[in-house]
């Protein structure tokens, strides 16, 4: 497998609404054959304005677009018999069964698995002659992934795969994501499940407003993430009885009450240093918790950011 080929690149994507609205703004990636990349994001972010461009619904209103080397909108025919795409909803007719559901799906898709071989995926193959408005959610977001994987797309689109699943249909899920992973699929997911992208993902982009905010592995992004330790203060010591911050790597700190909180891009070496001086000091660090950082803190640092951001542009349009 070559993983250094591009099967997907974006370069300066732009998508407006009615003119006005910029809900893609100068967005650039690629992805690597049999790679899985996840795009995360708050509602609004641009996450499904963007897997639309991918996936030739619509055209880009700047920047471009290459599946496969070709333009996914223009070249549509020669794209779509090679991807698969599993919307955030399938649209499919109630009155049919899950069966038919999947047989007429079939006949629209060059080199389709049997039938029984596409639900058996995706755990339907009891449910085969059920009707499609008597499925629950997550039965139906199944369905939606049986008729994705139908065509064994070189590169598969999966819309918040998981949405609706219990914790064993998700696992499932997992599971058959990560299999069409080793066997040369290209996937490209939106979540909302952080650690779904954190479990799947080889690399993943996290958007705010249109824009690319941090990018990198889940390992790297959550190295950019300071991580945390927190205990009570024994009795009768106050902050400036610690060892002096700055020289245990700690990059900031707040109390609430008796709790202290610290932050620190050395973890090892900050929380071995302040166990040292405990035992020197003859002291309990209760309710100790060390923390590192993860891609939660991430996501949760841009959307503060985010919120601020808001506020002020609010607050000047006021004032003004």
């Amino acid at each position: 497998m070559n993983t250094n080929e591009h099967v997907i690149e974006v370069t300066d994507l732009r998508r407006v609404y009615g003119g006005e609205f910029e809900a893609v703004r100068g967005v650039s990636f690629s992805v690597g054959r049999g790679e899985l990349f996840a795009l995360l994001g708050t509602n609004g972010a641009g996450k499904t304005s963007t897997v639309e461009l991918l996936e030739g619904l619509a055209p880009p209103s700047g920047g471009q677009v290459r599946v496969l080397g070709h333009d996914p909108y223009t070249e549509r025919g020669k794209v779509r018999p090679h991807i698969g795409v599993m919307l955030q909803e399938g649209g499919f007719s109630s009155e049919l069964t899950v069966a038919e559901t999947v047989r007429m799906w079939a006949g629209c898709t060059s080199g389709a698995r049997p039938e029984r071989e596409a639900l058996a995926l995706v755990g339907l193959s009891r449910r085969a002659a059920v009707r499609v408005k008597q499925l629950s959610g997550g039965e139906k977001r199944r369905l939606d992934l049986a008729c994705a994987i139908l065509g064994r797309p070189e590169v598969l689109f999966l819309d918040e795969p998981t949405t609706g699943l219990d914790a064993e249909g998700r696992q499932e899920t997992w599971e058959l994501v990560r299999e069409l992973r080793e066997t040369g699929t290209t996937v490209v997911l939106t979540t909302h499940y952080l650690e779904e992208a954190e479990g799947l993902a080889d690399r993943l982009a996290i958007l705010h407003a249109g824009r690319i905010a941090v990018t990198g592995t889940p390992a790297e992004v959550t190295a950019s993430q300071p991580s945390r330790i927190s205990f009570e203060l024994p009795a009768g010591y106050f902050p400036g009885d610690l060892p002096p911050l700055a020289s245990l790597g700690i990059t900031g700190h707040e109390m609430e009450g008796r709790t202290i909180r610290l932050r620190t891009l050395e973890l090892q070496r900050a929380a071995t240093e302040l166990l040292v001086w405990a035992q020197r000091a003859g002291v309990e660090l209760r309710g100790l918790d060390v923390r590192s950082g993860s891609l939660e803190e991430a996501f949760l640092r841009i959307a503060r950011e985010a919120s601020q951001t808001s506020e002020m542009t609010a607050e000047k349009e006021r004032v003004a």
